[in-house]
């Protein structure tokens, strides 16, 4: 299905699709609630080669696939994690949440082997075909976890201050430079974020910090999460992000994501962003609309979506939703497939 997915997302020619996040070893898995033990991961030979077979499709359609890559800390579940003979780590031994599990302490080793892990991880996703990677350092998850002291209360090289709180992410960037090259490197952040126990007092010292050093690894772009948009829901406000692309000063592009819809996005691109180089980032509407660009190129209304099959394990909610009747015409109209069956669902 996953192969099936990738391909309609792809159909719109010159779409470039950041996946789903992706492990980036097995020590850093642990998911088993809600369908997500079947989360991907790019550590091993089969997941290489089935991922390979994912990039020859969205390449064949004339359109671009960056991966993702992921680490879990203190938010994995423990009972997954103890499956796979390992023990839930993050950066201090502060648990998510009331009630939550305790992680353990990350140790300097622990720290070394992780960042080598998310290096391994980028070359595996260039030899599986994928145009680049970006680091998901966002909604609390491990990277995220070492940048905010709500999870980081470290007193080594690795936390009590602006700088040290950052030096894992800037490490970790850095090996994954080294590793596949800058332009092939991105890394997505989510300052305003409350989702799993996440977003310092003030974030703004912090996070500017990070973007001004990530910025002198030239990275090929930086993906900014507003705050209209919290975890796995939608938030009423958002909190502005203007900061960091101040500190990026245009750098390279900067992707923002934020629950936006066509009408706003085209207002963000031309007249709140205007003097930055931004492209709007769309997530969940992607998933409901195979054809999502061409909507919009169009202004033809969009297909809402199910929240409810985000999950799911079947193709419900994933790859049944279909192509606008005008795109389907635009395909059989075109020199290409006039006279040809295809395979677009109506």
């Amino acid at each position: 299905m996953a192969k099936e997915y990738y391909t309609q997302r792809a159909s719109v020619p010159g779409t470039m699709i950041i996946t789903e996040a992706t492990f980036v070893s097995r020590q850093v898995d642990g998911y088993s609630y809600a369908g997500l033990h079947h989360t991907p991961g790019i550590y091993t030979r089969d997941q290489i080669a089935s991922w390979k077979e994912i990039t020859d499709a969205v390449h064949a359609k004339g359109s671009f696939i960056w991966m993702q890559l992921w680490a879990l800390g203190r938010v994995a579940d423990p009972k997954a994690a103890s499956t796979r003979g390992f023990t839930v780590k993050g950066p201090s031994a502060i648990p998510e949440g009331e009630g939550k599990h305790m992680p353990e302490e990350m140790t300097k080793e622990d720290i070394r082997s992780v960042i080598a892990d998310f290096a391994q991880a980028a070359r595996n996703a260039i030899e599986a075909g994928f145009d680049g990677v970006e680091l998901h350092g966002a909604n609390g998850y491990l990277i995220d976890q070492f940048i905010q002291d709500r999870a980081n209360q470290r007193i080594d090289e690795y936390g009590g201050s602006i700088e040290n709180r950052a030096r894992f992410v800037i490490e970790t960037a850095s090996a994954v430079v080294a590793a596949v090259g800058a332009d092939r490197v991105g890394i997505r952040f989510s300052p305003w974020s409350t989702f799993q126990g996440m977003r310092m007092t003030d974030p703004i010292p912090q996070f500017t910090h990070v973007a001004r050093e990530l910025k002198k690894l030239k990275l090929a772009y930086l993906h900014v999460v507003e705050g209209r948009v919290d975890g796995n829901a939608d938030a009423d406000s958002a909190d502005s992000i203007h900061f960091m692309l101040d500190a990026w000063e245009n750098e390279s592009p900067v992707l923002i994501a934020g629950g936006f819809n066509p009408q706003n996005a085209k207002r963000a691109a031309e007249d709140y962003y205007r003097n930055t180089k931004v492209a709007i980032v769309f997530g969940r509407w992607f998933i409901s609309n195979p054809d999502l660009p061409f909507r919009i190129r169009r202004d033809i209304p969009l297909t809402p979506y199910d929240r409810k099959t985000f999950y799911a394990e079947t193709d419900v909610g994933y790859t049944d939703y279909a192509f606008s009747d005008e795109f389907v015409e635009s395909i059989y109209s075109s020199p290409a497939g006039v006279g040809k069956k295809t395979q677009i669902k109506k």
